[in-house]
């Protein structure tokens, strides 16, 4: 009897490559990675995907071949790639009963149908909606409950791995890192955690998960006091952290990316969540312990914090999408 194929897009990112580590150690799986670049798929391939295919959000014509035979698919976008995303999303829908399973990657704060969704709400300050990210996030999680598909979310905190990737050229220089977050306190949480909620989900599979959505977090909030601390100590070397005014910022990143900085100081991330330890049985990994082990997929967090950032100083990542109409 052959395997039930798991389509994972986005295969080469932070979350992909450990889920598919992961799915391929447990074998219940035909695991398909998605390629966007023909240049990763020999990567793909050594981590222990199945099959590579070609798949690309901007290019329907990929999208047959890749869901061929597919029951489950593992769905991350970059917000750059939203429009796509929502496009996908109805071919998904129009896959009929194929498609028994679908784990979505969101964001805290982005409610659908579990809460009431206003963009006026949860604002950092008065006047201010919620942050736009936030808005593609839950655009994204519509888009696939519009479809009727069977959807788990996990909507995960600010992500470890993200943090400090904008300053890695004076962390290894100068042995510092700079933004707005100072004294505010956020549960951030490991990429390797988020894919190994991915995976215990599609596992235990839709019967036991299908519309529920879960908050992942890290196991404690931290300052950049403390980040600087924990990274000074697993670089064997002093790591200081150098506050920066939003609109400093701001000119750096775009405002789409500063206004969601800006919900960070908040509050609204401080909390820490136990879903995480439902899912799986574990506690989640702290930053500390993230930096220093290696995943599924053989990387330490150190090691993958001088790897490639969509996030450049100088440039509006966002800037193509913020323009994006409901």
């Amino acid at each position: 009897m052959s395997k039930p194929i798991v389509l994972i897009t986005s295969a080469s990112g932070r979350i992909g490559k450990e889920l598919l580590a992961l799915l391929k150690q447990d074998g219940t799986f035909t695991v398909r990675a998605c390629c966007f670049s023909e240049s990763k798929a020999e990567s793909l391939s050594q981590l222990g995907a199945d099959e590579v295919v070609e798949f690309d959000l901007g290019n329907q014509a990929t999208w047959n071949a890749a869901l061929d035979g597919v029951t489950a698919v593992y769905s991350a976008s970059l917000d750059p790639m939203l429009e796509g995303h929502l496009e996908f999303s109805k071919a998904l829908g129009r896959c009929g009963d194929q498609i028994e399973h679908v784990v979505r990657i969101s964001c805290m704060g982005a409610d659908t149908n579990t809460a009431s969704y206003n963009p006026d709400k949860h604002a950092s300050r008065k006047g201010a909606a919620i942050p736009l990210m936030l808005q593609h996030y839950w655009r994204g999680e519509k888009a696939l409950i519009d479809a009727g598909l069977p959807v788990s979310v996990l909507r995960n905190n600010f992500f470890m791995n993200h943090l400090l990737k904008t300053d890695c050229e004076t962390i290894d220089s100068e042995g510092w890192f700079s933004n707005p977050l100072g004294d505010a306190q956020n549960s951030f949480v490991a990429t390797r955690d988020i894919a190994t909620a991915a995976a215990t989900i599609l596992l235990e599979g839709a019967d036991r998960h299908v519309n529920k959505f879960y908050d992942l977090t890290g196991p404690e909030p931290q300052s950049m006091a403390e980040i600087a601390a924990d990274l000074g100590r697993a670089m064997n070397r002093e790591i200081s952290y150098r506050a920066q005014s939003m609109e400093d910022f701001e000119n750096d990143f775009g405002s789409t990316r500063a206004e969601f900085f800006e919900y960070l100081t908040n509050g609204f991330y401080c909390r820490c969540s136990p879903d995480f330890y439902n899912l799986t049985g574990k506690k989640p990994t702290a930053y500390y312990d993230y930096l220093t082990t290696k995943g599924a997929n053989g990387e330490t967090g150190l090691e993958e914090l001088w790897q490639g950032n969509l996030w450049k100083k100088g440039e509006d990542a966002m800037e193509k999408a913020a323009k994006l109409k409901s």
